[in-house]
């Protein structure tokens, strides 16, 4: 798939089929994301894969945004070391994640993180050091509905570009 394509092909899918994703398709994605830009290269993610069924619906039941966690086949819990530009590397990652999920046939959905009320029990449940920040939970798996209207519509180009000055 082209870069381009796959941009607009990516939505928020928050209906997944019970159908696992294979380690090896994890394994790229986590390839995308570790090519991220990142200030002065400092590369500060890190990436806990989560797979277990329990560890899933934990995950859903205390997302207030995110009880479909529950119900994909994987999450990908996007942490950086508290560095100046965290938030700007692990935003980063995290949308090479959702584009790469595209391009290998996924569906996603980017859930926050950053200074959410669940941050802490989410830290504490998956053993993170406290010197990393939780930047995004990334739902994952195959879409349930593949023919659903899979993107909504967004503002024309005219509408939002300006030139020179706003």
């Amino acid at each position: 798939m082209e870069t381009q394509e796959a941009i607009k092909k990516r939505y928020s899918c928050r209906n997944f089929l019970s159908k696992p994703v294979s380690k090896k398709l994890i394994e790229k994605i986590i390839d995308a994301a570790r090519l991220a830009p990142t200030a002065r290269n400092i590369q500060p993610w890190e990436f806990i894969i989560v797979t277990d069924k329990e560890n899933l619906k934990k995950l859903g039941s205390i997302i207030e945004n995110g009880p479909f966690i529950a119900d994909c086949s994987c999450c990908i819990i996007v942490l950086c070391k508290d560095t100046k530009y965290y938030l700007e590397d692990g935003c980063a990652a995290t949308e090479n994640i959702l584009l790469s999920a595209t391009d290998l046939g996924l569906a996603s959905c980017w859930v926050a993180g950053d200074k959410k009320p669940y941050v802490e029990e989410i830290k504490q449940i998956f053993n993170i050091p406290k010197e990393f920040k939780l930047v995004s939970l990334i739902a994952l798996g195959y879409p349930k509905d593949k023919n659903h209207k899979l993107r909504p519509a967004k503002r024309s180009l005219n509408e939002l570009i300006h030139w020179e000055k706003f």
